[in-house]
């Protein structure tokens, strides 16, 4: 469906070649101070044409907001928003017409509804994540505002091009199954990066990668797919600070599902893991699990932190970080060799304006997504405190099941 969330609720519209997109965002809280500005910030990141390593296709993405906001101040209603598709040319796409794109979705979409879009791969097409993009800027301005909470994603490989310390130096691949000691793959450096990285240091690169040596290593990479008509895939990884402990919800909408389902929903994406993600399939326990230590505010913390703030489906309190795994994009200017719809052999040669590598653009994105996670499990966890608030307290249980109150 195109329906995200239970209390904050993003529904987004429109295909590529359409006259906009957009999104309605119901369960804002009122009293928001909220204006264009707020919105466009994140949706002028998201935009094609920003440099030679995205699509040239030259779309400003204004946002007009249509409803839920008077005197700069959210209502409680929904919010309303729209932005014109402007530079469309869906005479690119008439290859199309007999042609199903290798690994892109005319095929399944057709499928799916028996029949599709005529041009631009339609709700497939990138061009659906302006809505959510707009939407989880609204999230995070609240989220900021109430609970301090930070969101940065920044590209951390292109191809096997990887952001030093992302990566374990001394893994192998064949390693001695005897040998336990395994470099934590949280070097001192990445958790500084983690902690400290900012949307303006990424955004100073081109590949939004904040690391310069390999950042112009990413740019040449990029640069020769695209001279070859052809692309290539990377990652990003992505930290939330600040997130209080207590949010998720057991069993089956653990905070890690559902940020699994709002980022393997994003256009392109074929991985994802949180925390430790598959490196911690390497690590016996005695070695991955995260101790307790008690912080200067008075609140338990860990001293590591392999579970990236979320343990039982459960943010702990600590930094939640993640890393989403994007493939090449499907649509290039080579020839291949590949099959009509009536099943004909042939070659298609695919024209229209597209993204050699995505990863860059796709950075405002999962910060969008990730936001919208947070909101919901916030609005759901405050719900929950609420009315537990309303009954008087408890004072039959033992001392064991009620969280201490600490001095």
């Amino acid at each position: 469906m195109s329906t995200f969330g239970t209390l904050f609720r993003v529904t987004t519209y429109g295909e590529s070649h359409c006259a906009s997109v957009g999104a309605i965002i119901d369960g804002c809280p009122p009293g928001l101070e909220l204006a264009a500005k707020d919105v466009q910030t994140q949706l002028s990141r998201r935009r094609p044409g920003q440099s030679n390593l995205t699509t040239p296709r030259d779309e400003k993405d204004l946002v007009h907001l249509q409803s839920g906001i008077e005197h700069g101040v959210t209502l409680g209603t929904p919010i309303g928003l729209l932005v014109k598709n402007e530079d469309q040319r869906p005479h690119d796409y008439s290859e199309t017409d007999l042609y199903p794109r290798p690994s892109h979705a005319d095929y399944t979409y057709l499928q799916k509804y028996g029949l599709k879009a005529s041009s631009g791969g339609g709700r497939s097409s990138a061009r659906e994540t302006i809505g959510r993009v707009a939407a989880g800027a609204i999230a995070e301005k609240y989220l900021k505002q109430a609970h301090g909470i930070e969101i940065v994603a920044f590209v951390s490989s292109v191809g096997k091009i990887h952001l030093p310390s992302t990566i374990s130096s001394t893994a192998a691949t064949n390693a001695d199954d005897d040998n336990d000691e395994i470099e934590d793959s949280l070097t001192p450096e990445f958790r500084t990066l983690l902690a400290t990285v900012t949307r303006e240091e990424v955004d100073k690169f081109p590949t939004r990668c904040p690391h310069a040596e390999t950042s112009e290593r990413m740019i040449k990479r990029i640069i020769r797919a695209k001279d070859a008509m052809d692309s290539i895939g990377g990652t990003v990884t992505c930290v939330i600070r600040n997130v209080p402990a207590g949010l998720g919800e057991p069993v089956f909408d653990k905070f890690e599902a559902k940020l699994a389902h709002a980022m393997l929903s994003i256009p392109a994406t074929k991985a994802f893991e949180v925390g430790s993600g598959f490196r911690g399939t390497e690590v016996p326990g005695s070695k991955h699990n995260d101790p307790f230590v008690l912080r200067e505010d008075g609140n338990l913390g860990t001293s590591t932190n392999w579970s990236g703030g979320v343990q039982g489906g459960i943010t702990n309190g600590e930094d939640i970080y993640f890393r989403l795994g994007f493939k090449s994009p499907a649509t290039i200017s080579q020839s291949q060799d590949t099959a009509q719809y009536d099943g004909t052999p042939g070659t298609l040669a695919a024209r229209g304006r597209h993204d050699p590598c995505v990863v860059p653009r796709a950075v405002p994105i999962i910060e969008a997504m990730a936001a919208l996670v947070v909101m919901d499990e916030l609005l759901i966890q405050s719900a929950r405190k609420s009315a537990a608030s309303l009954l008087p307290a408890v004072t039959t249980l033992p001392p064991t099941m009620i969280l201490p109150t600490r001095k």
